[in-house]
């Protein structure tokens, strides 16, 4: 889930003043307040729908959570197989690979729910590495839904269990130093905390009689939001009653605020290449991609709101410095509150690549690689949930986390604090949405009601996306939260099945945000989402054939078809 659980308000000191609910902004700007909403709802009803009411000094409630012999079930089928999931964690782990290419993860993750009893397809929605896993007791139950991830983040190799920067893979290049892949957003404990809750939920359905059809779904690539916004598109989600997410975090939280939706686009420059002594006429594709990335850090003062987001990489820019670089390529995340908030900005952006091209005389192509919406709270969800996490109590911290965890603080400047040990409190999201993450569990949450939290993996005061959350993943801190995480979902989802009620206000919750508002993909017609080859040991175990019908293979090759360029007619010779 990308960024989503960075910071959390349980990590700071409180503000002092009193908290403001959007309602009673409005009360205070009157009928300008009322004005604006009633425009942002017929303009904007995607950020309308997420927006909260919650009056000021809410207090949660108590008593959602029961107990039940089937909770008491489902809590121990995870104790009793502890060693099983935190060694699951650990090969994830072990493997670090990247999106779309999770070969042994995603076969370790669907090892483990068959050996609990569930029936595994692979390549949903196309993806290779993508599984649908399937367990159904009874008739006329609730289907609940489970989100896995298992992508490891590029560069962020690290050695297990270390406190200070150490990578566990090292490419040594005597010209571009770099360092493998890496858990740096706890991938590997996050599909196996799902897939522990998952099965322990089957378990004790079969024991207590309790009709139900759990379904774990094994996404691939969340690190670029390509594999479930895809997957929603094609209906993969539907006829799901509730669906559970978390995410490693810094903290033991979980809320109903919104996330902010996004876009992913690639840039491609095409120029002519010649020799860097004699670059008279050459065309320089990177310069393009610099003139670009330039331009747009201007967008910024004026065009950018406090809720917006605007980060680029160069993908590729050359090889050496004495051939002028014919393609080029740069990579934006354009965020925002909701998906016209996002096609906004990103217009504005690809005006910006047009400029670019137009100024280094090269031609430029877009793709949008992934795009999804902001995320559809749900405040009922939501309390439940808290309401179990508090019951059950903070991960189980031992002296080796909280050591690694003030080991790795004192190495990036930090306080000493280690481990998160409590249960935040649930409160009502900031009244002004700020931006931050996102996530393609999102546009899950507008087709199916969604609730997602976060356990503390990492230490207090550090950030997903770093080589120090690889460092927790799979040490002790990782092996804490896993546990923690895998009891917080099912227990919930545990009560959802023994208290119906629960689930009907959640569903009413849900019916009453999205009352005439029609989910659209925000990925473009005729997207082919990016694909890599599958190795044939891996297409022979899962059963599947390459290539799958929703993509072009192979893909269309990109060629530079530009010219030398002009410097005019030559000159006469002097007399």
């Amino acid at each position: 889930m990308c960024d989503l659980h960075d910071q959390h308000e349980h990590d700071v000191p409180a503000m002092s003043g009193p908290a403001l609910s959007r309602r009673r902004i409005m009360q205070l700007l009157g009928a300008a307040g009322v004005t604006g909403a009633v425009m942002t709802a017929e303009a904007d009803p995607a950020m309308a729908a997420s927006a909260d009411v919650t009056p000021a000094g809410y207090t949660a409630p108590e008593g959602l959570a029961e107990d039940s012999p089937a909770k008491t079930a489902a809590l121990g089928w995870i104790a009793s197989n502890e060693a099983r999931i935190t060694g699951l964690n650990a090969e994830i782990w072990e493997n670090a690979e990247l999106s779309l290419r999770e070969w042994k993860s995603s076969l370790a993750e669907a090892a483990f729910l068959e050996k609990a009893g569930f029936d595994v397809e692979f390549g949903t929605a196309g993806f290779p590495t993508a599984f649908t896993a399937t367990y159904t007791y009874g008739k006329g139950g609730p289907a609940l839904g489970f989100s896995g991830e298992y992508d490891a983040l590029p560069g962020l190799s690290q050695n297990k269990g270390v406190g200070h920067h150490d990578p566990r893979e090292y490419i040594h290049d005597p010209f571009a130093p770099s360092y493998g892949p890496g858990h740096g957003c706890g991938h590997s404990a996050l599909g196996t905390a799902a897939a522990a809750a998952a099965a322990a939920v089957a378990q004790a359905a079969q024991k207590h009689k309790l009709p139900v059809t759990v379904k774990f779904f094994g996404s691939t690539a969340e690190e670029t939001l390509i594999g479930k916004t895809y997957a929603v598109s094609k209906g993969v989600y539907e006829g799901l009653d509730a669906f559970l997410d978390w995410h490693p975090s810094t903290a033991n939280a979980t809320g109903w605020g919104s996330t902010t939706a996004m876009t992913a686009v690639t840039f491609t420059f095409l120029g002519v290449a010649g020799h860097g002594g004699t670059p008279l006429g050459n065309k320089s594709a990177l310069d393009a991609a610099v003139m670009m990335a330039t331009m747009s850090e201007f967008l910024r003062e004026e065009n950018l709101a406090p809720s917006g987001r605007l980060h680029w990489v160069i993908n590729n820019g050359g090889d050496i410095p004495n051939v002028t670089p014919e393609i080029a390529e740069i990579s934006y995340y354009v965020r925002e509150g909701s998906p016209a908030r996002v096609q906004v900005l990103l217009d504005k952006v690809i005006a910006v690549s047009e400029a670019a091209a137009k100024a280094s005389q090269t031609t430029v192509r877009h793709r949008v690689t992934s795009a999804c919406w902001n995320q559809l709270p749900s405040k009922s969800f939501a309390e439940l949930l808290h309401e179990n996490m508090r019951q059950i109590g903070p991960p189980e911290f031992g002296a080796d986390a909280h050591r690694l965890a003030k080991e790795l603080q004192e190495s990036l400047g930090l306080p000493q604090q280690g481990m998160h040990d409590k249960i935040g409190e649930l409160t009502a999201p900031n009244p002004v949405f700020m931006g931050g993450g996102s996530t393609d569990v999102a546009d899950i949450s507008w087709n199916v009601p969604t609730v997602s939290m976060g356990a503390a993996l990492a230490p207090i005061g550090t950030k997903m996306h770093t080589w120090s959350t690889a460092a927790c993943a799979a040490a002790a801190p990782g092996q804490a939260a896993v546990v923690a995480a895998a009891k917080y979902l099912a227990a919930t989802a545990v009560d959802l099945l023994t208290q119906p009620a629960r689930l009907k206000a959640i569903k009413d919750e849900f019916a009453e945000r999205t009352k005439g508002l029609e989910w659209k993909t925000a990925l473009p017609d005729g997207y082919e989402p990016p694909m890599y080859e599958p190795p044939q040991w891996f297409l022979a175990k899962t059963g599947q054939k390459w290539p799958p019908k929703n993509i072009t293979w192979p893909p269309q090759r990109v060629v530079s078809k530009e010219k030398f360029s002009s410097l005019g007619p030559e000159l006469a010779p002097q007399k």
